[in-house]
């Protein structure tokens, strides 16, 4: 068995800069590959796995450092993230919500709310979000309310897609104030006010576990909730940094697949008859119908993670709080280019990954449709038309992007 990351068996590991922070996941990715088959399989909790990620450090790698943080910029953490996923993006997926929650504490939180949260982080407590709803029109329409309560504040609601909430130490729930604005209010995961379903029943990502989450009654003391609302009344790069880490997810994917492409062709599969008998290969790595299918589908990964190492940098030099909203459109535009152009490339590379390997390849107990499963699940956590819109829309017109969440 993989010995698991040495953090994983104590207490979190504090990471204290950007090559610590790269050298930790490519040792937490390499921890993950030997159980990454049956966690998609079963698709329960995989609690093991998400406590070394836990304990690895890693989940504190985006504090700043007056908080004892590294502070690694967007880019450090889509390469990050970018690596584990190339492994396993279920659990490269578990945090991108927890990542997201630190950026508006950093933009929006108060001292107070920052130290103690932070503090948290570090010791290891990963923050969930309970974010987005089902039933209603759209994502953005939201039931869960919070309200004036005898003894501080009242949350109740029901949400879906939580991804990582259920092993997480805090929540992070979106909720609509008295006045109809938006608020995120912190409560402990263990409070009997919440209950997180194992409803997740979905053809790929499945160890997301990203499921419903109950809040009935969640007593919250006006320390730990925050005005949402705030960050969108100004030009903001939140929805840009978190999609990166979706960015990231689908490039890790795209690049896993080719890996195991490669690997499958050299080592398993068998060359096709016709190239055989024509001279051309005495092995499946030789046809040359199947070395130009690879060579383009390599060429197109290098371009995925080129976008993405491009996208991060974008991000780094706008910084958090951009100065005005053409310095917003930059960072947005650029991550949408390359969640855009990586979801894309992330389910051909794992589709195609059958024809170049053969029909053997097929064979449930390799489990290579996981790539295409995650691939094609994640890539519409949002549409990716809409990405390219609003670039098209910002090149051909000068049409600034509107200022949401998802871009």
């Amino acid at each position: 068995m993989t010995t698991p990351p040495e953090s994983a068996a104590g207490p979190a590991h504090l990471i204290a800069s950007e090559r610590e922070a790269l050298d930790a996941a490519s040792e937490f990715a390499a921890f993950l590959a030997e159980g990454v088959i049956e966690r998609d399989r079963t698709g329960a909790v995989p609690r093991e796995a998400l406590a070394a990620l836990d304990r690895s450090g890693l989940i504190g790698i985006t504090v700043p450092r007056e908080h004892g943080g590294a502070g690694v910029p967007p880019s450090v953490l889509a390469e990050v993230v970018r690596r584990i996923a190339a492994v396993d993006p279920a659990i490269a997926q578990a945090p991108q919500g927890h990542f997201m929650v630190i950026d508006i504490l950093r933009l929006l939180g108060t001292p107070a709310q920052q130290s103690r949260l932070f503090a948290e982080v570090l010791a290891g407590g990963r923050l969930g979000p309970a974010l987005a709803e089902r039933g209603a029109q759209h994502a953005q329409m939201l039931g869960t309310r919070i309200v004036p309560a005898a003894d501080g504040w009242s949350v109740s609601g029901r949400k879906y897609y939580t991804t990582g909430a259920i092993t997480s130490r805090w929540l992070a729930v979106s909720a609509l104030d008295p006045d109809e604005r938006l608020v995120l209010a912190f409560m402990p995961r263990d409070d009997p006010a919440v209950r997180i379903d194992e409803d997740w029943n979905v053809m790929g990502q499945r160890a997301t576990v990203s499921g419903t989450t109950v809040i009935d009654d969640c007593r919250v003391d006006r320390a730990l909730w925050l005005e949402y609302w705030r960050a969108y009344e100004s030009p903001q790069l939140l929805g840009a940094r978190a999609q990166i880490v979706h960015a990231a997810i689908e490039v890790g994917i795209a690049g896993g697949a080719l890996a195991d492409a490669r690997a499958f062709v050299r080592d398993r599969a068998r060359p096709f008859f016709e190239a055989v008998n024509g001279g051309w290969a005495r092995r499946a790595s030789e046809d040359p119908h199947t070395i130009f299918r690879f060579g383009r589908l390599a060429t197109q990964v290098r371009a995925a993670e080129q976008l993405l190492r491009w996208a991060g940098e974008e991000l780094d030099a706008v910084g958090l709080h951009p100065a005005d909203e053409q310095e917003a459109a930059r960072g947005s535009l650029a991550v949408a280019q390359a969640k855009a152009f990586g979801s894309e490339v992330a389910v051909l590379v794992a589709s195609d990954l059958f024809a170049l390997a053969g029909a053997s390849a097929a064979d449930e107990r390799h489990d290579l449709s996981r790539h295409w499963r995650n691939a094609r699940t994640h890539s519409v956590h949002d549409p990716v038309d809409w990405k390219y819109h609003h670039l098209g829309a910002y090149l051909l017109n000068d049409t600034i992007p509107p200022n949401h969440g998802q871009l």
